[in-house]
């Protein structure tokens, strides 16, 4: 009796520690940004080489790399930019196009467009003001359409080639290529990285960059 006793008492325990755990898991641990320390000169280097736009702000850097059709992206984007700019930090953000898949093409001719315009003008107020219309809404007013221009198709697939570049050098760091995808310096040095798909991880990386 005493022997079944202490193992119903270890039992209790142990589902007891493993609630506690799966509730660390859920409320801390998986909202932690991962810690860059493979690659980083790399990483680094396609971010800055790539055609983001930003405010060009003197504060903290965050790199954010997204692309139009993603729903994660565009809360983001609504939700964290305008905050984070207030307080200083230069949101760099990297557009892309994605990759087709299987034969089919995952971006439409107006959004390949727009990522083209994006890297090669660097324009920030085109950022807003694609952001801020209806993806089915916007129609790339006065810009030249990037299908059918050799140097923008290029510039299409350099966007493309960062993102395979990164997926590696980031997965090595455990960082999934899951958009969107945040890259930023804490206010110690520290090169962090997640993919930042829901708000619990937004306010770590305020913290962070002291937004």
């Amino acid at each position: 009796m005493r022997r079944l006793h202490v193992f119903s008492t270890l039992a209790v325990l142990v589902i007891v520690a493993g609630g506690v755990l799966a509730a660390w898991w859920d409320l801390d641990l998986r909202w932690r940004p991962h810690a860059i320390v493979h690659d980083q000169a790399a990483i680094a280097r396609s971010l800055a080489g790539s055609g983001w736009v930003s405010p060009h702000l003197s504060g903290p850097v965050l790199y954010v790399v997204a692309h139009r059709d993603c729903a994660p992206c565009g809360a983001f984007e609504e939700r964290e930019l305008e905050k984070l700019n207030a307080a200083g930090v230069d949101t760099r953000v990297i557009m892309v196009a994605l990759a087709d898949k299987n034969g089919q093409a995952r971006s439409g001719p107006v959004e390949r467009t727009t990522v083209a315009a994006l890297w090669l003008d660097r324009d920030w107020g085109l950022l807003q003001r694609w952001l801020a219309t209806p993806e089915g809404v916007w129609t790339a007013p006065g810009l030249v359409p990037a299908d059918g221009d050799t140097a923008r198709t290029a510039v299409i697939a350099a966007g493309r080639q960062t993102v395979a570049d990164l997926r590696p050098l980031l997965r090595r760091n455990g960082v999934r290529m899951a958009y969107p995808v945040l890259v930023w310096w804490t206010k110690g040095g520290a090169m962090h990285a997640c993919s930042c798909r829901r708000a619990q991880s937004w306010r770590r990386m305020e913290r962070e960059l002291g937004a």
